[in-house]
């Protein structure tokens, strides 16, 4: 199970208590949505992400977090193919990438 939220909101959605290591106080105030896939292998980890980027309208940010270098790689690759662009990508000491996208 995944955690997708609004950061300008109290809309909650399923959360992922297994893998959720995100701190509410480390997402940054400019992200629409954060998708914790942290938790997810390839594919479902671009599925999920596809399906975020979906339900965001255009020019919204989505921040996602995940785990492992297949993500890591085909994530932000294959967004960008599809034409989101790629803000940021950053990897933490515990292996957890950040990755922001903006919907096209």
């Amino acid at each position: 199970m995944v955690i997708l939220r609004r950061n300008n909101s109290a809309a909650m959605f399923p959360v992922n208590t297994k893998s959720n290591a995100m701190n509410t106080a480390a997402v940054p105030a400019d992200a629409d949505r954060v998708l914790d896939i942290t938790g997810e292998v390839c594919p479902m980890t671009f599925v999920r992400t596809r399906l975020a980027l979906d339900a965001l309208a255009p020019g919204q940010t989505l921040l996602v977090l995940l785990r492992g270098d297949e993500p890591r790689r085909n994530v932000p690759r294959t967004a960008a193919e599809q034409g989101h662009e790629v803000l940021a990508q950053e990897t933490d000491a515990a292996g957890i990438t950040r990755l922001t996208l903006r919907r096209r």
